[in-house]
């Protein structure tokens, strides 16, 4: 905190920055306006951000990005704090968690081990993953409740007992939620989902973090997070016809790749930005996470005034405007990449199969469907999620299956719609939107993730059936929607999703082709039009908010000592201070390997709060490059092939430590911190990779694994599937000093190779301990 002496000081230079055209009044803060209005006592901290940047400016004298002028409003102490791009480690100061229900359940389980009795920050709980899509939104959502209700149970009482907002089981999506009642432009929110970067679309720096992260801010201390480096986006002309704010972030994928963001923080700016509204900003923010970045932001403007009018916080608005000199980025501030798109030109695209990455214009989509022997057929098109379910896209949708319903067609391809929220299902059921997507064959979901994440009973196609899928959500990994892998999953906007869907067909391009009506005529759809906003306002639907009561001393926890959903965690051993010798490859990976792949979502999800079975899906989707199978591994033990997981715990069982060799990008996708638990929990003492996705590599960090990678890439194929390695230098394990890989192959030669790491001081005494968590609680007690 600031002292009497460096405030004045700071209000000093304040005024001279006035002088210079840099900022307004220096008591901005002399204003409280609630961060939302279902946390009273809560406030928006604007002059922390006045007061840190004034120190910052004097240390680092030059224009600073918008990104970098929210995340250093947060640092932790100003004055010290070493700010380098792509360097230094940043302790920030978040203004709020949130969590979903999947991942909420070990984030919890990890703060009750912490001993607080309440969140050091305003935190929230969704309850969005475990509503498996089936028959429909109404008796999904009550199945789910049912399944489910030990672990509701458990998040309800939990939440009550510390201190945190519960949104109950058909409240919505995470991120929807997030949009609606809690972001606000200039903020600072860290989320155990990778789309928290959602929030971006209200001028909020909103990053996807494991649970152990998540805990770090719940009881006080500060987030820890690597200087991003920043990634312009300049935006010119105008957005219209066809194209939609997912055609941006499409376009960008398709640039940047799914690791070209890793590191970076992703800014849109540009007078193009004038032509998207919140919520479509919010879908490019979204989507961010599929290039790995850090997150993405806007800066702030009049759209996202107009949809904080819209959603009852008309005073964050005026707030927002007043401040608005640090809601955008400083003249001739320099970034380290700048991608430059004219939205006039930009035509839709539609991304996949397989990855988010691979885009295609809409024109030349039908060529590769054939080029590339895709399945021409479209069984199922799909639009809502977080990514694309705001009333807008509604909207927008309605209109092409109306005038498609106007020419007496009916879908060709199953159809289904996901409501992002309550608010948005109420709004849409009230205003016809609903109606009109079932009149043509849609089917309306629960108001929750569903298919998006794999939580969809899929019946129209057995698995291994070759089929194309298409859809509005942001991930279309092998499998990740059904659990099929030779299902061929696309991505594009919910207008050409809703178009293709009447055609049935991945080759229509509504934008030039016809389709022939009942009355044997043909007909073009015309341009898609919507509303950004409910003319009528939103109608809030059923109140499914849970605020923390008054008296929290007498709730009780529900944990049921024989659940198989739900266990309370022991502390990881710490390291034992010695070498790691002759240790064996679990597996060496081939190729893409993301969470989905270290730890399978679907049918697994009910498992989030129980370490020890969960831990059973470790790594079963990763193909080994052995024998080019998945969860086939060989016991270089015993000689026997088995499944990855029972092998790592036969190694632990015997007290025999193993490692994992992975290839680039490893730990893509997801932020589901289980993916680091589980090796952790099974033994595992090393992830030795080319590189690593940014939150995994955090999270393992966190858990008390070692996260290293290949100073030279090549040096991947040096190592055998049957070797026996050594990690040497652990005993001065030190800030950017390398280690060596000693692996000894089975013919007796061996090789030497060097790895890096990026761990930091703080994050080897992690190691050490066995875990963050270990070392926070040795803290706590020493000071109790």
């Amino acid at each position: 905190m600031l002292t009497i002496a460096n405030r004045t000081a700071t209000t000093r230079r304040s005024a001279q920055l006035v002088a210079a055209g840099m900022a307004t009044a220096a008591r901005i803060g002399d204003t409280k306006v609630p961060m939302s209005l279902l946390e009273p006592g809560w406030y928006i901290n604007y002059q922390r951000i006045e007061d840190n940047l004034t120190v910052v400016r004097e240390r680092l004298k030059r224009p600073l990005t918008l990104s970098e002028k929210i995340l250093y409003g947060h640092l932790d102490d100003p004055h010290h704090q070493d700010i380098t791009r792509g360097v230094s480690y940043l302790k920030l100061r978040p203004d709020r968690v949130a969590c979903q229900d999947a991942t909420a359940q070990m984030a919890i389980l990890q703060f009750m081990s912490a001993g607080m009795d309440s969140t050091a920050v305003p935190t929230t709980v969704h309850c969005d993953h475990l509503i498996e899509a089936q028959i429909g939104g109404v008796p999904d959502l009550q199945r789910a409740i049912d399944i489910n209700r030990e672990v509701y149970d458990f998040l309800g009482t939990s939440t009550a007992k510390y201190n945190m907002g519960f949104w109950k089981p058909g409240s919505g999506i995470i991120h929807q939620i997030i949009l609606e009642n809690y972001a606000f432009p200039g903020g600072l929110m860290i989320g155990t989902d990778s789309h928290t970067p959602n929030a971006g679309g209200l001028g909020m720096i909103a990053c996807g973090v494991g649970g152990a992260d998540a805990v770090d801010v719940m009881a006080g201390i500060p987030w820890e997070l690597k200087c991003p480096k920043v990634i312009g986006v300049e935006l010119t002309g105008k957005i219209g016809g066809w194209t939609t704010p997912k055609d941006v972030i499409l376009k960008v994928a398709g640039i940047l790749t799914v690791k070209g963001g890793t590191g970076a923080i992703v800014e849109y700016k540009g007078p193009g930005v004038e032509s998207i509204s919140a919520t479509g900003m919010a879908t490019i923010c979204n989507m961010g996470a599929e290039i790995g970045a850090t997150t993405s932001l806007f800066p702030f403007n009049h759209r996202m005034a107009d949809y904080l009018k819209a959603t009852n916080r008309s005073e964050i608005a005026g707030y927002a405007k007043a401040f608005q000199h640090n809601l955008k980025a400083d003249e001739s501030a320099e970034y380290d990449q700048t991608i430059h798109i004219n939205l006039s030109e930009l035509e839709p695209h539609i991304n996949g199969p397989f990855t988010p990455d691979l885009a295609t214009p809409i024109s030349k989509f039908a060529s590769e469907v054939e080029k590339n022997n895709w399945p021409p057929e479209l069984k199922v098109g799909l639009i809502g999620s977080c990514t694309n379910s705001s009333y807008e896209d509604m909207s927008r949708s309605a209109f092409i299956a109306k005038e498609a319903a106007d020419h007496g067609l009916n879908v060709k391809s199953k159809f289904t719609i996901t409501p992002g929220s309550e608010q948005v299902r109420a709004t849409i059921a009230r205003d016809g939107q609903i109606e009109t997507f079932e009149n043509v064959g849609g089917l309306v979901l629960a108001n929750a993730c569903g298919p998006c994440i794999g939580q969809w009973d899929r019946q129209d196609v057995k698995k291994g059936e070759v089929n194309s899928i298409i859809t509005s959500y942001n991930r279309n990994f092998t499998g990740r929607n059904d659990a099929n892998p030779a299902t061929h999953a696309f991505v594009a906007s919910p207008d050409i999703v809703t178009a293709l869907t009447f055609a049935g067909d991945l080759r229509f391009n509504p934008l030039t082709d016809t389709l022939t009506g009942a009355d044997g005529k043909p007909f073009k759809f015309s341009d898609p039009t919507g509303h950004e906003l409910p003319p009528r306002g939103y109608d809030p639907g059923e109140n499914t908010f849970q605020a923390p009561p008054q008296d929290r001393a007498t709730v009780q926890v529900a944990v049921s000592p024989t659940s198989d959903r739900l266990q309370l965690l022991k502390p990881f051993k710490p390291w034992d201070g010695k070498t790691p010798e002759d240790l064996p490859v679990l597996i060496k990976v081939k190729g893409k390997c993301t969470t989905d792949h270290i730890s399978a979502g679907g049918p697994w999800l009910k498992y989030r709060g129980h370490l020890e079975n969960i831990s059973q899906n470790c790594l079963i989707g990763a193909v080994n490059i052995e024998n080019g199978e998945a969860n086939k591994i060989k016991n270089q033990i015993t000689g026997e092939w088995g499944g990855v997981p029972q092998t790592a715990a036969y190694y632990r069982d015997k007290g025999i430590k193993w490692v994992v060799i992975g290839d680039h990008n490893y730990g893509e996708g997801s932020s589901r911190e289980h993916a680091a638990l589980e090796p952790r929990f099974l033994g595992g003492l090393a992830i030795i990779t080319r590189s690593f996705a940014r939150i995994h590599e955090t999270n393992l960090k966190k858990q008390g694994m070692l996260a290293l990678t290949f100073v030279d890439p090549a040096d991947y194929d040096k190592i055998q599937p049957a070797d026996k390695v050594t990690i040497e230098g652990l005993e001065t394990f030190s800030p950017g000093v390398n280690m060596t890989l000693v692996a000894k192959h089975q013919d007796g030669t061996q090789d030497k190779i060097a790895l890096a790491h990026t761990f930091n001081e703080g994050q080897i005494e992690w190691f050490k301990a066995g875990s963050a968590l270990n070392l926070m609680a040795a803290k706590a007690k020493a000071q109790a």
